[in-house]
């Protein structure tokens, strides 16, 4: 799946991407310096409040397929190592980005410093080494909030 074959849907809100890591690696993550990443899932959570709503989305596609060269946030440095496996968007006009990530980061591993550095929080990206977990656990989060959700596995 990348930027070409995900139909982006309209809307804004907030999304989770759900994301394979193959192998440890250690890459340079912008301000943070270098990180080091074990092989598992990680759930990336942001918000698509904005002008382009959940075309940022599309754009992180782009990132981790090696089509859009573009650093600007965190997730930008990890993504090109990665294989996207999910998306949970849930469409709304509330700020609840950081409340789901914090609901994520209950049962997972929080990755410090990691895509926060607009918020309070301590990461927006987890960890976790079983995909199904992983991708309940976001499922469930994103039900934060009586609105439209979308689930898209790959």
């Amino acid at each position: 799946m990348d930027e070409h074959t995900f139909n982006v849907p309209n809307g804004k809100g907030t999304y989770s991407l759900i994301l394979a890591l193959d192998e440890d690696i250690d890459t340079a993550v912008g301000a943070l310096g270098t990180k080091t990443f074990l092989a598992g899932f990680y759930a990336y959570t942001g918000s698509a409040r904005g002008a382009g709503g959940f075309a940022r989305v599309k754009r992180h596609l782009g990132v981790a397929a090696g089509n859009n060269l573009t650093r600007h946030w965190h997730i930008d440095y990890l993504l090109p190592h990665t294989r996207p496996k999910g998306i949970v968007l849930t469409c709304t006009d509330l700020d609840i980005e950081c409340a789901i990530s914090k609901a994520i980061g209950h049962t997972t591993r929080t990755i410090n410093g990691f895509g926060c550095s607009d918020c309070g929080c301590s990461g927006h990206l987890h960890f976790e080494t079983d995909f199904e977990r992983l991708f309940n656990v976001v499922i469930n989060a994103h039900k934060i909030n009586e609105t439209i959700q979308k689930v898209y596995s790959f």
